[in-house]
């Protein structure tokens, strides 16, 4: 595994705590959603390591939770998913990084993510290989984000349109993300601190 480089920096975008996860509302309350979502948000924190992290969002619950845990944040201002990671890497580039990783916030177990710090474009796509989980970008690479269902090809193709290296690691830790009430992990509630429902 290559050590982790200061002229990467992880971006972890979350939009909100409190509306966050509505696909898991036939299984978990609003309150058990949000506690869910702050710990997964927490895992990924964790896995960065020693790398620098920001929080990319304009919620201001968002925000506390970041500043209280001592993660910095990047308020962007955009709407949607894509123009706020293509914002947010383009003020990662003006910050001196050469790349970002960029880690959804819903892994919950997600262990290590320097072993995606490489050069060209890196990418660890979810276990069903349609999604893409983490990816590692050069911040001046023009790379076009394409987020949504079947995103791992397009953005495997996207790398391919600009003629960059391309690496897929399967790690099973970061190809485990939560959508669906299926996805859960079975002790979730006790490994996040989180009592039963009475």
């Amino acid at each position: 595994m290559q050590s982790p480089s200061a002229d990467t920096v992880v971006l972890i975008p979350i939009r909100s705590f409190t509306d966050a996860k509505s696909r898991l509302a036939g299984a978990l309350d609003a309150d058990d959603r949000r506690r869910l979502s702050m710990w997964m948000a927490q895992q990924v924190v964790h896995a960065a390591g020693n790398l620098p992290t920001r929080i990319v969002t304009d919620d201001t619950g968002v925000i506390e939770w970041a500043r209280a845990r001592r993660v910095e944040v990047l308020t962007i201002g955009a709407r949607g998913l894509n123009p706020s990671v293509a914002a947010a890497v383009h003020r990662a580039s003006d910050l001196g990084f050469g790349r970002v990783i960029v880690a959804h916030a819903d892994l919950p177990a997600a262990a290590d993510l320097t072993g995606l710090d490489r050069a060209g474009v890196c990418i660890a796509p979810d276990r069903r290989r349609d999604g893409s989980n983490v990816m590692c970008v050069p911040t001046d690479s023009g790379f076009e984000f394409a987020y949504g269902a079947g995103s791992f090809a397009r953005h495997c193709a996207e790398a391919h349109r600009l003629g960059l290296p391309l690496t897929i690691v399967d790690d099973d830790s970061l190809a485990w993300d939560v959508d669906d009430p299926c996805d859960l992990p079975d002790d979730w509630r006790a490994v996040a601190g989180v009592p039963e429902p009475r």
